[in-house]
């Protein structure tokens, strides 16, 4: 079976000419959605995927109809695949029922890993250059070293309860816990 799926990324937008593409193409059932490509969350897109049978194909108008990002276009493939479906875009002409097809879609995924490994080698060069210059990455601490000093000496000496401690200093108890597991690791 041959099943349709339109999207548009807003209330404004119509999905009539996808629509239209998509019966000329002789899709049996269509699946309607307004929702943004980037978001993974598309309960039409995963109502489909969830009720694909063996040898159907998944029929869209344009490849970023499907999604605007490779990952999701990708986890998708592979969803198709488990499931022993196929998959059709009509204005980019691939087409997984073919050889050609899968080759194409092969490409995509070789490229798309290609780009993984060259964004992991940049991030990891880009933080290798901040700790050389003495940077560091994560969140800034919420409390100054002289904060933590007055929390460890309350509660050593029995001024104050962690939990009060916490209220002292608006942070979250679970940072006052923290504090004083590394000062007691010492």
């Amino acid at each position: 079976m041959l099943i349709g799926y339109a999207r548009v990324s807003t209330n404004d937008q119509e999905t009539a000419t996808q629509v239209a593409a998509l019966k000329a193409a002789g899709c049996e059932r269509i699946y309607r959605e307004k929702a943004s490509g980037g978001r993974w969350d598309r309960p039409e897109l995963h109502r489909l995927l969830d009720q694909l049978r063996e040898d159907d194909v998944l029929v869209v108008w344009k490849l970023d109809r499907l999604s605007r990002s490779l990952r999701d276009v990708l986890t998708i493939m592979e969803r198709l695949t488990e499931a022993k479906a196929g998959f059709r875009s009509l204005t980019e002409a691939i087409d997984t029922t073919t050889p050609a097809g899968r080759m194409m879609m092969q490409m995509v995924g070789a490229f798309a890993e290609f780009e993984r490994a060259m964004l992991r080698e940049r991030t990891k060069a880009g933080l290798d250059s901040a700790r050389r210059e003495g940077r560091i990455g994560g969140r800034r601490p919420k409390l100054t070293p002289q904060q933590q000093s007055e929390i460890r000496k309350m509660v050593s000496k029995g001024r104050k309860t962690a939990a009060d401690a916490a209220r002292l200093f608006k942070v979250h108890p679970a940072t006052v816990s923290r504090l004083l597991a590394r000062a007691y690791a010492k």
